[in-house]
């Protein structure tokens, strides 16, 4: 069952505000990374490198869990949770020079390692929380 991102925290996917992200360990640990997020009008979307642990956990189990808070106002926030419905390397390139110019005003992402694959993950949301 998907829920609907509330209008009035959407901002917060159009700010420079940081997701920290929950993914499952295989012994059901909880693991969080802070990452770049947009959300594309039904889905929150990361984007990670294929092989790191967050990539790993979510291919093994997709409930996750991702938080952001507004960097003008740290008593405002969104948490979400959800399962990653998708996961695809299609436009995975694009989409990080497009969180790069987001966070950090560089068009072209960075941080590329040799060999490295970039992926997106799309999030449905499946329960929504919220404050400020």
């Amino acid at each position: 069952m998907s829920e609907v991102i509330p209008e009035k925290y959407a901002d917060l996917f159009e700010k420079q505000a940081f997701g920290n992200l929950t993914t499952l360990m295989k012994d059901g640990s909880p693991q969080v990374t802070p990452v770049w997020v947009d959300f594309d009008g039904k889905h929150i979307r990361i984007n990670s490198a294929k092989g790191r642990v967050k990539d790993k956990n979510m291919r093994r189990d997709p409930r996750v869990a991702i938080a952001l808070q507004d960097p003008a106002n740290p008593y405002r926030y969104l948490e979400v949770r959800g399962r990653v419905v998708e996961i695809t390397e299609k436009d995975a390139d694009d989409h990080i020079n497009k969180l790069s110019q987001k966070y950090l005003g560089n068009p072209v992402y960075p941080f590329r390692q040799p060999g490295e694959v970039r992926v997106i993950y799309k999030i449905e949301p499946q329960k929504v929380s919220s404050m400020g």
